[in-house]
């Protein structure tokens, strides 16, 4: 008995599957305010920024007793004056020396406190590092007198090396905070690998760890050597020969009791300021990249 089959039911049309809800973002109160109201508070801003710097130039570049507002006819005879009979040049070089120095000096010996702090756990690992942290509440001229008593007994008064490890020493807790947060931030499964290719700790840390600190070291190296520039404490207690001062004293000997030259002054403000000004033009991105990386918790 031959049996038919059924026809075979028609298959349902798919159905759309429906688009899963947008999420409504919300609106936040500065997407939809106005360009004035952001442009006018950023350019008041910029005008108060701004004006002092003009006004430092204007009685640099305009002759001597002249009321103009606009540094017309310009001159250089306040830089003139400042840089060869008031003896910039050679306190420039000593500012630039003493700098230098102590962003090298700072550098190192964070790296090493830095790298001991976020790699290794001894005893007095918290209070070493409360410790540090309390330093920083203590200003600079409690520091003077210590300070100068000990640089008399090694003779090192009037001299550039005790400016130099004073302001060492002052910038040594910040940095070291900052840099072994920096080393905390890099992977320790990498130094690992470097130990297992054959690597020693020293070359695993050069090779691997340091590289990857450059943002963190140009941070604390650009803090370092602005602050010694322009530490003005130090370099007046320490250094009484004119031919070893700095920038920021000389610049205190273009005032006297009676009488102030402002186109002089404002020569040497110029003189101190530009060179601050072109390394932070050049270093400003792995700054900010530095300082936002060391605020991380690692």
């Amino acid at each position: 008995m031959i049996t038919k089959e059924a026809p075979l039911a028609a298959p349902a049309p798919a159905r759309a599957t429906p688009e899963p809800p947008r999420p409504n973002k919300k609106r936040r109160a500065w997407d939809e305010a106005p360009r004035w109201q952001i442009y006018l508070p950023l350019g008041i801003y910029l005008v108060f920024t701004l004006i002092p710097f003009y006004w430092i130039l204007l009685f640099a570049l305009r002759p001597a007793g002249s009321t103009s507002l606009f540094p017309w006819p310009m001159t250089t005879v306040h830089f003139e004056k400042v840089w060869t009979d008031r003896s910039f040049g050679t306190f420039f070089y000593n500012s630039v020396l003493v700098g230098v120095a102590t962003l090298i000096m700072t550098t190192l010996v964070a790296l090493a406190g830095g790298y001991a702090l976020a790699r290794f756990d001894f005893k007095i690992k918290r209070a070493f590092m409360l410790a540090l942290l309390c330093s920083q509440f203590v200003p600079g001229a409690l520091l003077l007198v210590p300070l100068f008593e000990i640089f008399a007994e090694l003779q090192m008064i009037n001299s550039l090396g005790s400016v130099i490890i004073a302001e060492t020493v002052f910038q040594l807790p910040l940095s070291i905070i900052l840099i072994s947060n920096f080393i905390k931030n890099v992977p320790y499964s990498l130094e690992e690998a470097a130990w297992v290719d054959g690597c020693n700790r020293f070359k695993a840390f050069r090779v691997v760890v340091l590289p990857l600190l450059r943002p963190g070291l140009i941070a604390v190296g650009s803090f370092a050597f602005v602050h010694s520039w322009n530490h003005f404490l130090f370099a007046l207690m320490f250094l009484n020969n004119q031919e070893k001062q700095t920038i920021p004293v000389g610049l205190n000997t273009l005032m006297s009791a009676d009488s102030v030259d402002l186109g002089a002054l404002a020569a040497g403000g110029i003189i101190a300021a530009v060179p601050v000004v072109i390394v932070f033009a050049f270093i400003q991105k792995w700054l900010i990249t530095g300082f936002s990386a060391g605020a991380v918790k690692g």
